[in-house]
């Protein structure tokens, strides 16, 4: 499985950015996608997820302000991000849980983005 993600860049406080991220490989089954983040010298934290059911969680710091959606025909999911802030100056990275089965069992792996850099000037 490979995680393509795009659409980070540098933008002013207050502004938007939206980020994408497309899984491909063969005969993916998927459970949950979503985004993490980590800023320079700080621990990577969650900042979104949606399963294959469209059940979402937020970060409680950008509840109101982003909004992850999904495509699951196209194995993507997109973060809309706006009002954004100069503290949330990090990589971002998406994630795809991959459902592994042998037909008996179902476990899922966690595949990584790239991870792309969100700029934000004060």
């Amino acid at each position: 499985v490979q995680l393509q993600a795009c659409g980070g860049g540098l933008v002013r406080a207050g502004e938007s950015l939206r980020l994408s991220c497309a899984a491909s490989g063969s005969s993916l089954r998927i459970n949950a996608m979503g985004w993490y983040r980590q800023a320079p010298g700080k621990q990577r934290e969650l900042v979104a997820s949606i399963t294959s059911a469209g059940s979402i969680e937020y970060a409680d710091s950008v509840k109101g302000r982003f909004t992850i959606s999904r495509d699951n025909a196209k194995n993507t999911v997109y973060l809309q991000m706006n009002s954004l802030k100069p503290e949330e100056i990090a990589v971002y990275y998406c994630y795809a849980d991959v459902v592994v089965s042998n037909g008996i069992t179902r476990t899922y792996v966690r595949s990584w983005g790239q991870g792309t850099q969100v700029t934000v000037s004060s």
